[in-house]
Protein backbone atom coordinates (compact mmCIF):
# COMPACT_ATOMS: atom_id res chain seq x y z
CA UNK A 1 0.00 0.00 0.00
CA UNK A 2 1.62 3.14 -1.21
CA UNK A 3 -0.10 6.50 0.17
CA UNK A 4 0.47 9.94 -1.62
CA UNK A 5 2.77 11.53 1.63
CA UNK A 6 5.61 11.75 2.93
CA UNK A 7 7.06 9.36 5.63
CA UNK A 8 7.89 10.72 9.12
CA UNK A 9 11.68 10.92 9.78
CA UNK A 10 12.41 9.11 13.18
CA UNK A 11 12.55 9.72 16.84
CA UNK A 12 14.95 10.07 19.67
CA UNK A 13 14.49 10.18 23.11
CA UNK A 14 16.86 9.89 26.47
CA UNK A 15 16.68 10.15 29.78
CA UNK A 16 19.50 11.27 32.36
CA UNK A 17 19.19 10.94 36.21
CA UNK A 18 15.97 8.93 36.86
CA UNK A 19 15.55 5.61 38.35
CA UNK A 20 12.82 5.22 35.72
CA UNK A 21 14.81 6.13 32.97
CA UNK A 22 13.31 3.07 30.49
CA UNK A 23 9.90 3.63 31.26
CA UNK A 24 10.11 7.21 30.34
CA UNK A 25 11.86 6.30 27.81
CA UNK A 26 9.16 4.17 26.49
CA UNK A 27 6.81 6.92 27.31
CA UNK A 28 8.60 9.55 24.92
CA UNK A 29 8.96 7.03 22.26
CA UNK A 30 4.67 6.52 22.36
CA UNK A 31 4.78 10.05 22.59
CA UNK A 32 7.11 10.42 19.11
CA UNK A 33 5.26 7.24 17.42
CA UNK A 34 4.08 9.56 14.72
CA UNK A 35 7.98 10.19 13.66
CA UNK A 36 8.40 6.21 12.94
CA UNK A 37 6.46 3.03 13.09
CA UNK A 38 8.80 0.60 11.63
CA UNK A 39 11.04 -0.42 14.51
CA UNK A 40 12.01 0.95 17.93
CA UNK A 41 14.20 0.19 20.85
CA UNK A 42 16.13 1.18 24.19
CA UNK A 43 18.97 0.83 25.68
CA UNK A 44 19.57 1.40 29.70
CA UNK A 45 22.93 1.83 31.78
CA UNK A 46 23.10 0.81 35.47
CA UNK A 47 26.68 2.38 35.49
CA UNK A 48 28.30 -0.77 34.71
CA UNK A 49 26.96 -2.37 31.57
CA UNK A 50 24.51 -1.08 29.11
CA UNK A 51 21.35 -3.14 28.09
CA UNK A 52 18.93 -3.14 25.36
CA UNK A 53 15.63 -4.31 23.36
CA UNK A 54 14.90 -3.84 20.39
CA UNK A 55 12.06 -5.10 17.78
CA UNK A 56 9.91 -4.72 14.59
CA UNK A 57 6.55 -2.42 14.88
CA UNK A 58 4.82 0.22 17.06
CA UNK A 59 6.40 0.62 20.65
CA UNK A 60 3.54 -0.69 22.19
CA UNK A 61 3.61 -4.13 20.58
CA UNK A 62 7.71 -4.35 20.88
CA UNK A 63 7.97 -3.60 25.21
CA UNK A 64 6.25 -5.38 27.57
CA UNK A 65 6.53 -5.37 31.44
CA UNK A 66 8.99 -8.19 31.15
CA UNK A 67 11.23 -6.62 28.36
CA UNK A 68 11.24 -3.16 30.13
CA UNK A 69 12.28 -4.47 33.61
CA UNK A 70 15.17 -6.07 31.73
CA UNK A 71 16.79 -1.99 31.64
CA UNK A 72 18.10 -1.47 34.78
CA UNK A 73 19.64 1.78 35.62
CA UNK A 74 19.35 5.45 35.75
CA UNK A 75 19.94 6.67 32.41
CA UNK A 76 18.44 5.31 29.16
CA UNK A 77 18.08 6.01 24.90
CA UNK A 78 15.58 5.08 22.65
CA UNK A 79 14.62 5.43 19.15
CA UNK A 80 11.08 5.23 16.61
CA UNK A 81 12.48 4.03 13.07
CA UNK A 82 11.41 4.82 10.03
CA UNK A 83 13.72 3.93 6.99
CA UNK A 84 13.99 5.97 3.93
CA UNK A 85 15.26 3.61 1.32
CA UNK A 86 17.20 0.72 2.99
CA UNK A 87 15.80 -2.59 4.39
CA UNK A 88 13.42 -2.84 7.17
CA UNK A 89 15.06 -5.26 9.37
CA UNK A 90 15.98 -5.71 12.44
CA UNK A 91 19.36 -5.55 12.30
CA UNK A 92 18.70 -1.59 11.01
CA UNK A 93 16.45 -0.92 14.75
CA UNK A 94 18.14 1.44 17.39
CA UNK A 95 19.98 2.66 19.42
CA UNK A 96 23.31 1.13 17.79
CA UNK A 97 25.12 -0.85 21.06
CA UNK A 98 28.85 -1.10 20.09
CA UNK A 99 31.81 -2.04 22.59
CA UNK A 100 34.58 0.23 21.41
CA UNK A 101 38.04 0.90 22.80
CA UNK A 102 36.81 4.11 25.07
CA UNK A 103 34.14 1.73 26.45
CA UNK A 104 30.84 0.40 25.85
CA UNK A 105 28.00 3.67 23.88
CA UNK A 106 24.83 3.82 22.53
CA UNK A 107 23.47 5.20 19.44
CA UNK A 108 20.58 6.87 18.27
CA UNK A 109 19.81 9.29 15.63
CA UNK A 110 17.64 11.21 13.34
CA UNK A 111 18.20 12.60 9.94
CA UNK A 112 20.44 11.30 7.37
CA UNK A 113 24.19 11.60 5.89
CA UNK A 114 24.25 12.67 2.72
CA UNK A 115 27.83 11.54 2.22
CA UNK A 116 27.32 7.99 3.47
CA UNK A 117 28.88 6.01 0.46
CA UNK A 118 31.71 8.07 0.43
CA UNK A 119 32.92 7.88 3.96
CA UNK A 120 31.74 3.85 3.97
CA UNK A 121 33.69 2.80 1.02
CA UNK A 122 37.03 4.10 3.01
CA UNK A 123 35.89 2.69 6.09
CA UNK A 124 35.34 -0.96 4.29
CA UNK A 125 38.39 -0.74 2.14
CA UNK A 126 40.39 -0.21 5.90
CA UNK A 127 39.00 -2.98 6.86
CA UNK A 128 35.53 -2.22 8.75
CA UNK A 129 32.93 -4.93 8.67
CA UNK A 130 29.10 -3.31 8.55
CA UNK A 131 26.14 -5.76 10.00
CA UNK A 132 23.55 -3.43 9.04
CA UNK A 133 22.49 -0.64 5.58
CA UNK A 134 21.89 2.59 8.21
CA UNK A 135 23.94 5.55 7.78
CA UNK A 136 24.48 5.42 11.25
CA UNK A 137 26.36 2.14 11.86
CA UNK A 138 29.29 4.78 9.86
CA UNK A 139 29.37 6.56 13.34
CA UNK A 140 30.49 3.95 15.27
CA UNK A 141 33.11 3.05 12.71
CA UNK A 142 34.36 6.33 12.66
CA UNK A 143 34.43 6.35 16.80
CA UNK A 144 35.96 2.94 16.54
CA UNK A 145 38.67 3.99 14.62
CA UNK A 146 39.32 7.89 15.93
CA UNK A 147 42.83 8.63 17.90
CA UNK A 148 41.48 10.64 19.69
CA UNK A 149 42.44 10.16 23.58
CA UNK A 150 38.49 10.39 24.74
CA UNK A 151 35.16 9.97 23.65
CA UNK A 152 34.18 13.39 23.03
CA UNK A 153 36.72 14.40 21.07
CA UNK A 154 36.42 10.96 19.65
CA UNK A 155 32.36 12.40 18.31
CA UNK A 156 33.70 15.31 17.25
CA UNK A 157 36.66 14.61 14.69
CA UNK A 158 34.13 11.94 13.70
CA UNK A 159 31.30 14.19 13.21
CA UNK A 160 33.16 16.70 11.27
CA UNK A 161 33.27 13.87 8.55
CA UNK A 162 30.07 13.79 7.67
CA UNK A 163 27.42 15.75 5.79
CA UNK A 164 23.94 16.21 6.41
CA UNK A 165 21.54 15.97 9.13
CA UNK A 166 21.75 14.61 12.18
CA UNK A 167 20.18 14.85 15.75
CA UNK A 168 22.36 12.82 17.74
CA UNK A 169 21.83 10.81 21.30
CA UNK A 170 25.22 8.57 22.73
CA UNK A 171 24.81 7.24 26.19
CA UNK A 172 27.60 5.57 27.84
CA UNK A 173 27.89 4.15 31.46
CA UNK A 174 27.89 7.33 33.07
CA UNK A 175 27.19 10.11 30.39
CA UNK A 176 24.46 10.91 28.25
CA UNK A 177 25.46 13.55 24.86
CA UNK A 178 22.88 15.50 22.96
CA UNK A 179 24.41 16.67 19.43
CA UNK A 180 22.83 18.39 16.69
CA UNK A 181 24.25 18.97 13.46
CA UNK A 182 25.64 22.33 12.40
CA UNK A 183 22.55 23.24 10.28
CA UNK A 184 19.83 22.13 12.81
CA UNK A 185 17.81 20.36 10.08
CA UNK A 186 16.07 18.26 12.83
CA UNK A 187 14.93 19.43 15.98
CA UNK A 188 16.22 18.12 19.19
CA UNK A 189 14.89 19.37 23.06
CA UNK A 190 16.43 19.49 26.05
CA UNK A 191 13.61 19.15 29.50
CA UNK A 192 14.09 18.57 33.28
CA UNK A 193 11.96 15.80 34.89
CA UNK A 194 12.42 15.37 38.96
CA UNK A 195 16.28 14.02 39.40
CA UNK A 196 17.08 14.65 35.76
CA UNK A 197 17.44 15.72 32.31
CA UNK A 198 15.39 14.80 28.80
CA UNK A 199 16.70 14.76 25.43
CA UNK A 200 13.75 14.30 23.10
CA UNK A 201 12.64 15.00 19.33
CA UNK A 202 9.91 17.02 19.97
CA UNK A 203 8.15 18.91 23.45
CA UNK A 204 4.98 16.52 23.22
CA UNK A 205 7.28 13.94 24.75
CA UNK A 206 8.08 15.73 27.12
CA UNK A 207 4.42 16.94 28.12
CA UNK A 208 3.45 13.02 28.17
CA UNK A 209 5.91 12.83 31.09
CA UNK A 210 5.33 16.03 32.60
CA UNK A 211 8.86 17.01 32.48
CA UNK A 212 9.98 20.77 32.11
CA UNK A 213 10.69 22.29 28.64
CA UNK A 214 14.31 23.87 29.34
CA UNK A 215 15.37 24.72 25.69
CA UNK A 216 16.14 23.32 22.28
CA UNK A 217 19.53 22.26 21.37
CA UNK A 218 21.12 24.91 18.81
CA UNK A 219 21.71 23.90 15.65
CA UNK A 220 25.99 22.87 15.95
CA UNK A 221 25.27 22.10 19.89
CA UNK A 222 27.08 19.50 21.90
CA UNK A 223 25.50 19.15 25.44
CA UNK A 224 26.96 16.56 28.20
CA UNK A 225 25.35 15.70 31.14
CA UNK A 226 27.41 13.60 33.53
CA UNK A 227 27.64 13.36 37.55
CA UNK A 228 29.17 16.97 37.01
CA UNK A 229 25.83 18.85 35.86
CA UNK A 230 25.54 19.70 32.08
CA UNK A 231 27.84 21.22 29.44
CA UNK A 232 27.22 23.03 26.33
CA UNK A 233 30.09 23.06 23.65
CA UNK A 234 30.04 24.57 20.23
CA UNK A 235 32.90 22.30 18.40
CA UNK A 236 31.84 22.63 14.82
CA UNK A 237 32.56 25.61 12.58
CA UNK A 238 29.16 27.36 12.33
CA UNK A 239 26.76 27.49 9.68
CA UNK A 240 23.43 29.64 9.10
CA UNK A 241 20.83 27.61 10.54
CA UNK A 242 18.31 26.06 8.26
CA UNK A 243 15.98 23.84 10.45
CA UNK A 244 13.36 21.67 8.07
CA UNK A 245 10.19 24.00 7.35
CA UNK A 246 8.74 20.39 6.54
CA UNK A 247 8.68 19.85 10.02
CA UNK A 248 6.30 23.13 10.61
CA UNK A 249 4.42 21.77 7.70
CA UNK A 250 3.14 17.86 8.21
CA UNK A 251 5.88 16.19 9.98
CA UNK A 252 6.18 17.25 14.24
CA UNK A 253 3.13 16.85 16.06
CA UNK A 254 1.18 20.23 16.17
CA UNK A 255 0.66 19.99 20.24
CA UNK A 256 4.99 20.39 19.94
CA UNK A 257 7.05 23.47 20.60
CA UNK A 258 9.85 23.62 17.39
CA UNK A 259 12.33 26.33 15.86
CA UNK A 260 11.39 29.23 18.16
CA UNK A 261 7.47 28.70 17.84
CA UNK A 262 4.94 26.42 18.01
CA UNK A 263 3.68 24.12 15.47
CA UNK A 264 -0.27 24.77 15.55
CA UNK A 265 0.08 28.33 15.22
CA UNK A 266 1.65 28.03 11.91
CA UNK A 267 -0.21 25.75 10.38
CA UNK A 268 -3.14 27.51 11.09
CA UNK A 269 -1.40 30.93 9.74
CA UNK A 270 -0.54 28.92 6.92
CA UNK A 271 -3.99 27.78 6.33
CA UNK A 272 -5.45 31.55 6.40
CA UNK A 273 -2.52 32.76 3.82
CA UNK A 274 -3.90 30.13 1.60
CA UNK A 275 -7.49 31.19 1.94
CA UNK A 276 -5.87 35.09 1.27
CA UNK A 277 -3.94 34.03 -1.74
CA UNK A 278 -6.43 31.49 -3.32
CA UNK A 279 -9.95 31.99 -2.55
CA UNK A 280 -12.85 29.89 -4.47
CA UNK A 281 -16.68 30.41 -3.60
CA UNK A 282 -17.49 27.30 -2.20
CA UNK A 283 -19.91 25.79 0.58
CA UNK A 284 -17.44 23.78 2.82
CA UNK A 285 -13.93 23.35 3.73
CA UNK A 286 -12.67 20.03 5.26
CA UNK A 287 -9.14 18.57 5.73
CA UNK A 288 -7.35 15.22 4.47
CA UNK A 289 -6.81 13.98 7.77
CA UNK A 290 -5.15 13.89 10.17
CA UNK A 291 -2.30 15.90 8.14
CA UNK A 292 -4.52 19.08 6.73
CA UNK A 293 -7.01 19.61 9.82
CA UNK A 294 -4.76 22.64 11.57
CA UNK A 295 -4.30 24.25 7.97
CA UNK A 296 -8.12 23.80 7.20
CA UNK A 297 -9.07 25.27 10.65
CA UNK A 298 -7.21 28.49 9.77
CA UNK A 299 -8.45 28.57 5.75
CA UNK A 300 -12.15 28.13 6.99
CA UNK A 301 -11.55 31.45 9.52
CA UNK A 302 -10.08 33.34 7.26
CA UNK A 303 -12.76 32.97 4.68
CA UNK A 304 -15.82 32.36 6.50
CA UNK A 305 -16.43 29.19 4.69
CA UNK A 306 -17.65 26.20 7.26
CA UNK A 307 -15.06 23.78 8.66
CA UNK A 308 -16.82 19.58 8.49
CA UNK A 309 -15.18 16.39 8.32
CA UNK A 310 -15.83 15.17 5.34
CA UNK A 311 -13.40 12.80 4.83
CA UNK A 312 -13.30 10.15 7.69
CA UNK A 313 -9.89 8.27 8.31
CA UNK A 314 -9.74 5.12 9.55
CA UNK A 315 -7.05 4.81 12.51
CA UNK A 316 -6.52 1.29 12.61
CA UNK A 317 -5.25 0.56 9.11
CA UNK A 318 -1.94 -1.80 9.71
CA UNK A 319 1.14 -1.04 7.30
CA UNK A 320 -0.26 -4.24 5.19
CA UNK A 321 -3.24 -5.97 4.13
CA UNK A 322 -4.73 -8.34 1.95
CA UNK A 323 -6.20 -6.48 -1.04
CA UNK A 324 -9.55 -7.70 -2.52
CA UNK A 325 -10.18 -8.49 -6.62
CA UNK A 326 -9.99 -5.82 -8.98
CA UNK A 327 -13.94 -5.40 -8.40
CA UNK A 328 -13.27 -2.80 -5.85
CA UNK A 329 -12.05 0.67 -7.04
CA UNK A 330 -9.75 2.34 -5.27
CA UNK A 331 -9.25 0.27 -2.13
CA UNK A 332 -6.25 1.63 -1.36
CA UNK A 333 -7.33 5.06 -0.02
CA UNK A 334 -11.24 3.74 0.41
CA UNK A 335 -9.78 1.33 3.16
CA UNK A 336 -8.02 4.43 4.92
CA UNK A 337 -10.17 7.15 3.99
CA UNK A 338 -14.29 7.43 3.48
CA UNK A 339 -16.22 10.25 2.61
CA UNK A 340 -19.32 11.26 4.10
CA UNK A 341 -22.33 11.79 1.76
CA UNK A 342 -24.59 13.68 3.97
CA UNK A 343 -21.90 16.64 4.18
CA UNK A 344 -20.55 16.73 0.46
CA UNK A 345 -23.76 15.77 -1.30
CA UNK A 346 -24.85 18.92 -3.65
CA UNK A 347 -22.02 20.75 -2.01
CA UNK A 348 -19.27 22.92 -3.49
CA UNK A 349 -15.92 21.12 -1.42
CA UNK A 350 -12.47 22.48 -0.44
CA UNK A 351 -10.22 20.04 0.28
CA UNK A 352 -6.98 20.91 2.03
CA UNK A 353 -4.01 18.93 2.55
CA UNK A 354 -0.19 19.52 3.44
CA UNK A 355 1.40 18.33 0.10
CA UNK A 356 0.87 16.61 -2.86
CA UNK A 357 3.91 14.05 -4.16
CA UNK A 358 2.91 11.73 -6.41
CA UNK A 359 -0.67 12.86 -7.07
CA UNK A 360 -2.55 9.53 -6.93
CA UNK A 361 -3.92 10.03 -3.93
CA UNK A 362 -5.35 13.60 -4.49
CA UNK A 363 -6.82 12.17 -7.64
CA UNK A 364 -8.66 9.42 -5.71
CA UNK A 365 -10.01 11.52 -3.51
CA UNK A 366 -11.32 13.72 -5.81
CA UNK A 367 -13.21 11.22 -7.28
CA UNK A 368 -14.50 9.80 -3.98
CA UNK A 369 -16.03 13.09 -3.31
CA UNK A 370 -17.69 13.03 -7.07
CA UNK A 371 -18.80 9.99 -5.91
CA UNK A 372 -20.58 11.33 -2.86
CA UNK A 373 -22.18 13.58 -4.76
CA UNK A 374 -19.95 16.77 -4.55
CA UNK A 375 -20.81 19.52 -7.40
CA UNK A 376 -17.40 20.46 -7.23
CA UNK A 377 -14.21 19.83 -6.09
CA UNK A 378 -11.59 22.84 -5.25
CA UNK A 379 -8.07 21.31 -3.99
CA UNK A 380 -6.13 24.07 -1.49
CA UNK A 381 -2.45 22.65 -1.31
CA UNK A 382 -0.84 24.41 2.50
CA UNK A 383 2.43 24.38 1.29
CA UNK A 384 4.40 25.34 -2.18
CA UNK A 385 4.88 22.77 -4.99
CA UNK A 386 7.29 20.10 -3.73
CA UNK A 387 9.77 19.39 -6.67
CA UNK A 388 12.90 18.09 -5.37
CA UNK A 389 13.99 15.15 -3.21
CA UNK A 390 15.25 15.96 0.58
CA UNK A 391 18.53 14.18 1.47
CA UNK A 392 18.38 14.77 4.99
CA UNK A 393 15.89 12.32 7.17
CA UNK A 394 12.72 12.75 4.88
CA UNK A 395 11.34 9.58 2.26
CA UNK A 396 11.07 11.11 -0.51
CA UNK A 397 10.68 9.75 -4.34
CA UNK A 398 12.66 10.33 -7.00
CA UNK A 399 12.65 13.59 -8.80
CA UNK A 400 10.89 12.11 -11.64
CA UNK A 401 8.47 10.93 -9.39
CA UNK A 402 7.51 13.78 -7.80
CA UNK A 403 4.37 15.15 -10.08
CA UNK A 404 5.37 19.12 -9.26
CA UNK A 405 8.72 18.28 -10.82
CA UNK A 406 7.65 17.86 -14.53
CA UNK A 407 3.70 19.18 -13.97
CA UNK A 408 2.29 22.53 -13.96
CA UNK A 409 -0.17 23.53 -11.58
CA UNK A 410 -2.69 23.42 -14.37
CA UNK A 411 -1.26 20.02 -15.25
CA UNK A 412 -1.24 18.74 -11.97
CA UNK A 413 -4.96 19.97 -11.88
CA UNK A 414 -6.08 18.20 -14.83
CA UNK A 415 -4.49 15.04 -13.34
CA UNK A 416 -6.16 14.73 -10.07
CA UNK A 417 -9.67 16.30 -12.12
CA UNK A 418 -10.27 18.29 -9.79
CA UNK A 419 -12.25 21.78 -10.69
CA UNK A 420 -9.26 24.06 -9.41
CA UNK A 421 -5.97 23.58 -7.45
CA UNK A 422 -3.66 25.98 -6.12
CA UNK A 423 -0.76 25.79 -3.78
CA UNK A 424 0.63 28.28 -0.86
CA UNK A 425 3.31 30.42 -2.20
CA UNK A 426 6.74 30.01 -0.93
CA UNK A 427 6.65 33.80 0.87
CA UNK A 428 3.41 33.40 1.42
CA UNK A 429 4.88 29.83 3.63
CA UNK A 430 7.96 31.89 4.97
CA UNK A 431 5.97 34.88 6.47
CA UNK A 432 3.84 32.40 8.32
CA UNK A 433 6.69 30.93 9.93
CA UNK A 434 8.98 32.53 12.77
CA UNK A 435 11.61 33.54 9.47
CA UNK A 436 13.42 32.50 6.44
CA UNK A 437 15.95 30.77 7.89
CA UNK A 438 14.90 27.08 7.33
CA UNK A 439 15.64 24.50 5.02
CA UNK A 440 12.84 24.53 1.96
CA UNK A 441 15.06 22.39 -0.56
CA UNK A 442 12.14 20.20 -1.56
CA UNK A 443 10.23 23.27 -2.79
CA UNK A 444 13.32 25.25 -4.26
CA UNK A 445 15.95 23.29 -4.59
CA UNK A 446 18.02 25.10 -2.40
CA UNK A 447 20.10 22.30 -0.46
CA UNK A 448 22.39 23.93 1.90
CA UNK A 449 24.89 21.69 2.19
CA UNK A 450 27.82 21.56 -0.36
CA UNK A 451 27.45 18.01 -1.24
CA UNK A 452 25.93 17.65 -4.67
CA UNK A 453 23.21 15.46 -5.95
CA UNK A 454 22.16 13.66 -9.14
CA UNK A 455 18.21 14.90 -9.91
CA UNK A 456 17.59 11.07 -10.00
CA UNK A 457 19.21 10.08 -7.09
CA UNK A 458 17.37 8.38 -4.15
CA UNK A 459 17.72 9.19 -0.28
CA UNK A 460 19.63 7.16 1.85
CA UNK A 461 18.72 5.10 4.26
CA UNK A 462 17.81 7.27 7.22
CA UNK A 463 17.40 6.27 10.02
Amino acid sequence: MIFDKFKEECGVAGVYGDSEAANLVYLCLYALQHRGQEGAGIASSDGEKINYERGQGLVADIFSEERLSKLKGDMAVGHNRYSTAGENHIKNTQPIVADISKGSIALSHNGNIVNADEVKNELVQNGAIFTSTSDSEIIIHLLAKSKKDNLIDAIIASLTKLKGAYSLLFMTKGTMIGVRDPFGFRPLILGKIRTGHVLVSETCALDLIEAEFIREIEPGEMVIINDEGIRSIYPFEKEKPRPCIFEHIYFARPDSFLFGTDVYSVRKKMGKKLAEEAPVDADVVMPVPDSGVVATLGYSEASGIPYEHGLIRNHYVGRTFIEPAQSIRHFGVKIKLNAVKSIIKGRRVIVVDDSVVRGTTSRKIVKMLREAGALEVHFRISSPPTRFPCFYGIDTPTRKELIASTHTVEEIRKYITADSLAYLSREGMFECSRNGDFCDACFSGDYPTIYKFGDDSNPRDEV
